[in-house]
């Protein structure tokens, strides 16, 4: 019986040889089909991925920024290094829209502004 087996460097082997559809199984190790067609489709799906992460990364790091400044300023005049009202309502907006995932989102994304509790 043969299987497909997925090796340590993340390409997709049968019994270590290519398949005929891809004789390098290059298309295979990119995106775990031989199928041209989805594979090409694959590459358009993570190309958009990509994008979208590259988008993410630099509202996270924007987003960490504003909220250090936020604190910093509220520090300078006096003010408390935490608003504990403001924290639960963000956490209660991404619980809102994304579930128990965007509680831990909003989690994530409070500490990268203010730091660790």
């Amino acid at each position: 019986m043969m299987t497909d087996v997925v090796e340590s460097s993340g390409s997709p082997a049968r019994n270590g040889r290519p398949t005929d559809a891809d004789p390098s199984g290059a298309a295979a190790s990119r995106t775990g089909t031989d199928d041209a067609t989805a594979a090409e489709r694959i590459g358009e799906i993570r190309r958009r991925i990509d994008e979208i992460d590259s988008t993410l990364i630099a509202l996270w790091q924007e987003r960490a920024a504003l909220s250090q400044e936020v604190g910093a300023t509220r520090m300078a005049s006096g003010g408390t290094r935490l608003v504990l009202s403001r924290e639960r309502e963000i956490l209660e907006r991404f619980r809102a829209e994304l579930g128990a995932d965007g509680t831990q989102l909003a989690l994530l994304l409070l500490r990268a502004g203010r730091g660790p509790l």
